[in-house]
């Protein structure tokens, strides 16, 4: 398997980046074999082991904030849309690439029916205990779908998926 390469962002730390793949620091630093965890640099490719190459994978997914969409695609072919709930104003769902690092099926209360952490802390596309709030901008910050939506997504995507989220 060849593992993600993630780009160092503007104010981003080995710390943060640690956390937001939930790999503890010391296999970052071992697998890069980084000499001074406190100098990175933007631009700075860092491996990210255990977690697939995102490049390889046929699936990704588009998020459009504006529309409350999630779409679904092979390879640049359209699978199927969704509709989703998204982030309120005090509490906007991150914008930029991510990946799907982990699934947790039956999370419970809002979370609804199936949980998939983003590589950012505390984000995620998940399902909920209520429908009636897909469509607006509702959650702290997660997409959130129809449990039979999250449930049929979680079982064709495979960890490592591209998530793209736009305006």
């Amino acid at each position: 398997m060849m593992n993600h390469k993630h780009t160092v962002k503007q104010g981003e730390t080995l710390m943060s980046i640690s956390e937001d793949y939930r790999i503890p620091i010391q296999t970052i630093i071992s697998e890069n074999q980084i000499s001074n965890p406190n100098v990175i640099y933007v631009g700075q490719q860092i491996t990210i082991p255990g977690v697939p190459d995102p490049n390889l994978i046929a699936y990704s997914i588009v998020v459009s904030i504006s529309a409350r969409q999630l779409t679904l695609k092979r390879n640049d072919t359209i699978v199927k849309t969704y509709p989703i709930a998204v982030g309120r104003i005090l509490h906007q769902t991150p914008i930029g690439e991510f990946i799907v690092i982990n699934k947790a099926p039956n999370p419970g209360g809002p979370f609804g029916t199936m949980w998939m952490s983003l590589s950012k802390k505390h984000y995620g596309i998940h399902g909920t205990n209520d429908p009636s709030s897909i469509g607006k901008a509702v959650s702290k910050g997660c997409i959130r779908m129809y449990n039979q939506d999250v449930n049929e997504l979680a079982s064709i995507i495979p960890i490592g998926t591209r998530v793209l989220i736009r305006p």
